[in-house]
């Protein structure tokens, strides 16, 4: 795989060499028309021939993916190709290009684009122009644009710009999952555990499978049936409930279920004190989730969308903009969004109406934390005959994720003493602990 995408990228690039070498010859030297075929690849498993089959990009299309994507492998390309039509050197500006902060070579604007494709023919410059225009699919699916100008400048004197997962799908072959950043506030969060491992009411399990319909389904809905002028693309859920009682762990499982990347945002780290910011961490994200087909589990969501506030001064207005912004974004992004929060109270009810599904996460039952204690301690540690975990179960009221802790804490401690063994006494002292930890009185 790696030699076949060595090969089909060192044929792209030399393809585009004849190209400009074409454009070149023609405008320093006043031949006659060039030709060069269509850059073809068949039944290749590279990158570039996966983004050939699924786009079918035209002619221009494809010179200008090669033009902005050359850099990124061979910084010296433009000033080689060149250098042999100007080999003292000089100004070009028929060609455009600009420099970077740090990449020493050319980088190609749309008058790159426009001289390659066009010359000096007002028609077909016009027509790359609208290739690189806000309305083409480049730019609709995030694929590649133009680097806004400053005021006054012409727009087609700025640099063209692929997007860095596409780079990397094109030159490596992979695309690596995006790392929590300024630019990306959201983590990849995946799990080992199954649905097995997790215990939940039988009514919150069937808003679970409901969930899993739509995912299933959405596509046959939306397009065989013929249902997407009249809904809205995405599906919108809010879980809530106590913290460990597995909200977090239910959306992982829901895209290890589906194959489907699910990223946590949380809220409270999102929203800024510094008016317009949380906009622009919010555009960020979901610039970089559109077309992903990601689950987005928002959590903390009462940081955001708590109660909206009567408007006393410019923070309250702007601090209900940002909920506008983020419910906006929210329902148009055609993925599966969840949005966590400690109480149901907490969340506007003019929120809640947006949402398909409200999903409670109660703190387990005696019957269910019976079945948690039974699932989550080890095989290797023997129970003793004195712990009923029925009776354990009755007595202290924990969620799923303190009896993990406790587990945790009983495990460590039977490893230290190497005595593979738990009862009753130890439990309890176990449970205590983590009761204390919690500010609960024992």
């Amino acid at each position: 795989m790696h030699n076949k995408q060595v090969i089909i990228l060192g044929s792209a690039f030399a393809w585009l060499k004849q190209v400009m070498v074409g454009v070149l010859s023609t405008y320093f030297e006043k031949e006659g028309d060039f030709e060069v075929g269509v850059f073809e690849v068949e039944g290749d498993e590279s990158g570039l021939a996966q983004f050939i089959e699924i786009h079918h990009p035209t002619y221009g299309e494809f010179v200008i993916l090669m033009l902005t994507l050359v850099p990124h492998v061979m910084p010296n390309f433009f000033n080689e190709v060149i250098a042999e039509y100007l080999p003292e050197g000089g100004d070009f500006p028929a060609f455009g290009g600009v420099k970077g902060v740090h990449h020493r070579g050319i980088l190609p604007t749309g008058e790159t684009a426009q001289f390659i494709l066009a010359g000096d023919d007002l028609e077909k410059r016009l027509v790359v122009q609208r290739i690189l225009n806000n309305e083409h699919w480049f730019y609709r699916n995030r694929i590649l644009w133009l680097e806004p100008t400053a005021e006054g400048e012409p727009a087609m004197s700025g640099r063209l710009v692929l997007d860095p997962e596409l780079v990397e799908l094109l030159t490596v072959g992979t695309v690596s999952k995006p790392r929590f950043s300024i630019d990306f506030p959201a983590e990849y969060i995946e799990t080992e555990m199954t649905w097995d491992d997790l215990v939940l009411p039988p009514i919150t399990l069937r808003q679970i499978r409901e969930i899993e319909h739509w995912i299933q389904y959405n596509d046959t809905l939306l397009y065989d049936w013929g249902m997407k002028k009249k809904i809205k693309p995405g599906y919108r859920t809010l879980f809530y409930g106590p913290p460990g009682t597995g909200k977090t762990l239910t959306a992982t499982l829901l895209g290890k279920q589906t194959g489907k990347d699910v990223f946590r945002i949380d809220l409270s780290r999102v929203v800024s004190k510094y008016i317009g910011e949380t906009e622009k961490n919010l555009s960020r994200l979901f610039e970089k989730a559109e077309n992903k087909d990601w689950i987005l589990f928002f959590d903390e969501a009462d940081a955001l969308f708590g109660k909206r506030t009567e408007i006393r001064d410019a923070h309250d207005k702007y601090a209900n903009q940002e909920v506008a912004y983020l419910l906006q974004r929210i329902e148009s992004y055609n993925g599966l969004v969840i949005l966590a929060s400690n109480q149901r109270g907490n969340i506007d009810e003019a929120f809640v109406r947006r949402f398909q599904a409200i999903v409670h996460f109660p703190i387990p039952g005696p019957k269910e934390r019976a079945e948690i204690w039974r699932k989550t301690f080890p095989a290797q540690i023997r129970i003793h005959k004195d712990l009923d975990w029925d009776k354990v179960a009755s007595r202290y009221e924990l969620s799923g994720a303190n009896i993990l802790n406790i587990t945790h804490y009983c495990a460590l401690q039977c490893l230290a003493g190497d005595v593979l063994l738990i009862n009753l006494n130890r439990l309890e002292t176990a449970i205590q602990r983590e009761l204390i930890k919690e500010g609960k009185v024992f």
